[in-house]
């Protein structure tokens, strides 16, 4: 999962346990090259570093011998060649030479593999373009009875040049029918508009042609132009790391600093939105009083032919993905990078720009006052547990939350939902930190190294931000820090979990490493690259690891990803489950119980058409997308029309009919408006949570904790249980 962002510490939070273990582990590593001469060559040096701290540090490392070898060559191929339809089979027999030597590489030999595959990649993408552009040449016709598969899961390489080009004719043929349907989508709801053209079927197979041709163009320019030599050894490295475990990463140093950005929620840049357009990579958006706003010459819409760092000679953007020309762009503060704009009008014109700080302060935690006529409800939305490391003064999550928790108390909310779906994790630090506003002091976690030593994680603040009914929102995404968060609120009864039946299930802890052998452990950036390693296990304070398994919610909620294969326990490189002793603690003492609370949930959750309507029709979905696809145009839009009003239905039931109650905390609407698109990006966030049937349930289940309270407490002015609704 590359989208999902990772634990990282700060060397200033760690226990002394962590501190001990790093000196430990930077001794040893600054000794890993003695007893030998450096390795003649770049790709060497990354490799063989790489091999060490595997070796010497990884939290549970595999052998790396003959076997491994044979894994690594395996999943090589399949990740440089994902749709098997550039390599044939002969090829992957003519370079099986390497298939037991990749070992001898990681352990100290010269990396030959990757330069031997690369050859024969670029000889043969170059093959494939040809293919492309004759087949692309002639009319698809598209009565015939035949299908794709698209799973590459399911495909072989081809075994000769015959069976690759009709791969590529079948698979250019389905992306020419896609948009061929789309086109004849279009004419019927244009039919008696003003602007209505009567196409015929010729024109729409020539613009659905001309529509893929572009796309396919563009491919190639990437791979040809872009995808270089270094990104293929890059990807090699990310193959022996990936299978120590899904979380044991290779950064080159532009990537690492990317990394470290999206962690931050600030970076230096010119404060200007990417978005790829026909092929070409525009200014999207511009932030005001940024300095891209400053120089007054920069406009949405003006495309960025080249990045230039100061004077250097510019990089042509042909081929560039928005993600990599962003990486370009930013730099060091205070350091001049220099755009070629192609203008709206037409013009060329090449602006310096000096950079400094953007905040991204959209990733940042925000609230609002939810309800739905029955109770005032405080709503946290945390898309990920932010930290920076490198600025003391800089954004934190947990005090981020701890404001907006200040706030909501302000209001005099009844309850508290905390939203942490799609919250791929983050800080650790941070989230002990968090637990602790919502409880007394005690263990949130405990965590244990490879050599079986556990440590545990305290809040050792006495103090209780909020004592109030909560809830907290997961599902799929959630991850890392938003699993220690919803176990630790889970195992001391301090509120409910509401959200897919379990969260993602990454339960270990990673550190960056940089490869620089000279400065170890301490320099997470380096210019070799750095790794990120798994070091260590998390485990819930009840002694369940939450690697693999995740957090079960108390309350199971119907979703549309439930069938998809997104989870750790997916991928066959995770690390297993496994439990520890448990840790002391004392469970919250509530005035209401969250097992009545669980069961009036589930009840309504059982008895709801919306719900069971999300449950069978994800169930038909999934099923559809393992089989093959038909390039008959008769049979594929009868497919498609089944699979639209599916959709259709399911995004239907996805929306309540009578909307929810969402307010402004005091202050929160002049939080973006200086910014007109990210006022626009607030009121859209608003406008979704007004129809989202989960905070509807997650706000029933609190309305019932806040009725139970009332109800022991005496208070006369009690709620209707919400399952009376």
């Amino acid at each position: 999962m590359q989208k999902l962002v990772e634990f990282m510490f700060s060397r200033k939070s760690l226990p002394v346990l962590v501190i001990v273990l790093s000196c430990a582990l930077f001794i040893g590593f600054r000794s890993l090259g003695t007893g030998r001469s450096d390795p003649p060559g770049k790709y060497e040096k990354i490799l063989h570093n790489v091999g060490d701290i595997l070796a010497q540090v990884h939290y549970s490392p595999k052998k790396v011998d003959d076997e491994f070898s044979k894994e690594i060559f395996t999943k090589y191929f399949t990740s440089i060649d994902g749709e098997k339809n550039v390599f044939l089979k002969s090829d992957i027999q003519s370079l099986k030479k390497f298939e037991t030597k990749l070992d001898d590489e990681i352990n100290g030999g010269p990396v030959e593999f990757v330069p031997a595959v690369s050859a024969v990649y670029k000889s043969r993408v170059l093959e494939a373009e040809t293919m492309s552009k004759d087949i692309l040449s002639k009319p698809f016709e598209f009565t015939t009875d035949e299908s794709v598969v698209l799973e590459p899961e399911k495909l072989d390489f081809p075994k000769n040049e015959a069976e690759k080009k009709d791969r590529w004719r079948k698979r250019l043929k389905y992306m020419a029918l896609e948009r061929y349907s789309e086109l004849m989508d279009t004419q019927e709801k244009m039919k008696g508009k003003e602007g209505y053209v009567n196409k015929s079927n010729t024109d729409f197979e020539k613009e659905a042609r001309d529509k893929v041709t572009k796309v396919v163009n563009r491919m190639f320019e990437r791979l040809k132009l872009k995808y270089s030599d270094d990104d293929r050894f890059n990807q090699y490295v990310n193959v022996v790391t990936n299978t120590m475990d899904p979380h044991t990463s290779f950064f080159p140093p532009v990537d690492k600093r990317y990394f470290d950005e999206q962690m931050s929620g600030r970076f230096f840049g010119i404060g200007a939105s990417l978005q790829e357009s026909d092929g070409v990579i525009k200014i999207g958006s511009v932030i005001t009083g940024s300095p891209a706003w400053k120089s007054n010459q920069i406009t949405v819409g003006d495309v960025v032919m080249k990045v230039a760092q100061g004077a250097e000679e510019p990089v042509d953007l042909t081929g560039f993905t928005t993600e990599d020309a962003v990486k370009l762009i930013r730099g060091k503060k205070g350091t001049e990078v220099r755009l070629t704009l192609r203008k709206n009008d037409g013009s060329i014109k090449v602006v310096p720009i000096i950079r400094d700080e953007i905040v991204q302060d959209e990733a940042f935690a925000r609230s609002a006052i939810v309800g739905n006529g029955k109770s005032k409800i405080g709503f946290i939305w945390l898309p990920e547990f932010y930290a920076d490391f490198d600025n003391p003064k800089g954004n934190r999550c947990a005090v981020d939350v701890a404001k907006e928790l200040i706030k909501l108390k302000e209001q005099k909310v009844d309850g508290v939902i905390m939203d942490l779906r799609n919250n791929g994790g983050g800080s650790l630090y941070d989230v002990v930190q968090m637990v602790g506003l919502f409880i007394e002091d005690g263990p949130i976690v405990q965590v244990r190294d490879r050599d079986g030593k556990p440590s545990v994680m305290r809040d050792r603040d006495k103090s209780v931000l909020y004592d109030g009914p909560l809830a907290v929102m997961v599902n799929e995404f959630s991850a890392s820090a938003s699993e220690i968060f919803a176990a630790a609120i889970q195992d001391y009864k301090r509120g409910i979990v509401i959200g897919s039946t379990s969260t993602y299930g990454k339960g270990t802890v990673q550190r960056n490493i940089g490869l620089d052998k000279e400065t170890g452990m301490y320099s997470s950036n380096s210019e070799l690259g750095t790794i990120k390693l798994t070091l260590q296990k998390f485990y819930r304070i009840n002694g369940g690891s939450t690697q693999l398994r995740g957090v079960n919610s108390d309350i199971v909620l119907p979703d549309v990803l439930e069938k998809s294969k997104v989870r750790e326990k997916d991928d066959p490189d995770a690390l297993p489950w496994d439990e520890i002793q448990r840790s002391p603690y004392t469970t919250w003492k509530a005035p209401y119980d969250l097992d009545v609370v669980a069961r009036n949930s589930q009840t309504r959750v059982n008895a709801s058409e919306a719900f069971n309507s999300i449950k069978k029709n994800t169930e038909w979905l999934a099923e559809q997308n393992d089989k093959t696809y038909s390039l008959n145009l008769e049979k594929f839009r009868s497919e498609k029309k089944k699979i639209s009003a599916t959709v259709k239905e399911l995004e239907g039931y996805n929306k309540l009919k009578t909307e929810l109650a969402v307010d402004d905390v005091p202050g929160e609407d002049q939080r973006f408006a200086t910014d007109t698109d990210k006022m626009e990006r607030y009121k859209a966030w608003k406008k979704n949570l007004r129809t989202d049937i989960y905070l509807d349930e997650a706000i029933n289940a609190v309305n019932d904790m806040v009725y139970q309270r009332n109800i022991a407490l005496g208070n006369r002015q009690v709620l209707t249980p919400a399952t009376q609704q």
